[in-house]
């Protein structure tokens, strides 16, 4: 594994750890369909935007991401749609794709991201987190949704569009000590039915 590909996957990772997130001011979109309610959302997709900073780069970029049981699909690109990476887990592996063909597997997210990062970051909560759902210890809002949470050496800011209390987040915000802070905005939920499949 090359040390210069190790770094350009760690700007890829770091995101992907902390897709627990919020903010983007300025970033508006109008959602084509209704959004989908908190607990419908056990199977997902979800279209959106991000932006990152780790100690003096900055990244930014889109994502979509399918979501259903133990498997996810994260595919990163570009403000102008070229792809960046692809990110699969399963239960059994967790693979990165590079655009150039470059490859990264373990059993899992955490091993992964030890390898590449040289620390493991707790992907098995990313799915709840994502979703504002799941943290009993997290501060909430007059509508009983999550609105900041503690983990881990991570602090998590959630937003929404609207009052509906079963409403998911759409702009996250996560920074971690050591200069780690990620902004996502989430233009587009949609909830997959058990037909849909994993991907």
């Amino acid at each position: 594994m090359k040390l210069s590909c190790v770094r350009s996957c760690s700007a890829v990772l770091l995101f992907v750890s902390a897709f627990f997130l919020s903010g983007c001011a300025g970033l508006r979109s109008v959602p084509e369909a209704p959004i989908p309610s908190r607990e419908t959302l056990d199977a997902f997709s979800l279209e959106g935007r991000f932006s990152l900073r780790h100690e003096d780069k900055n990244y930014s970029g889109r994502l979509s991401w399918r979501h259903a049981g133990t498997s996810n699909e994260l595919l990163l690109a570009s403000p102008f749609g070229q792809g960046i990476a692809q990110i699969t887990t399963s239960a059994s592996e967790a693979r990165l794709t590079m655009s150039d063909g470059q490859e990264y597997s373990a059993d899992n997210a955490e091993t992964l991201t030890r390898q590449v990062l040289g620390y493991p970051l707790p992907l098995a909560q990313l799915t709840d987190w994502v979703r504002g759902r799941g943290a009993e210890a997290g501060s909430r809002d007059e509508q009983g949704r999550l609105s900041r949470l503690q983990h881990e050496g991570w602090s998590i800011d959630y937003g929404y569009d609207g009052d509906d209390p079963l409403a998911p987040p759409n702009r996250i915000f996560a920074e971690r000590t050591g200069g780690i802070e990620l902004r996502l905005r989430i233009d587009e939920w949609s909830s997959l039915s058990s037909g849909d499949g994993a991907p």
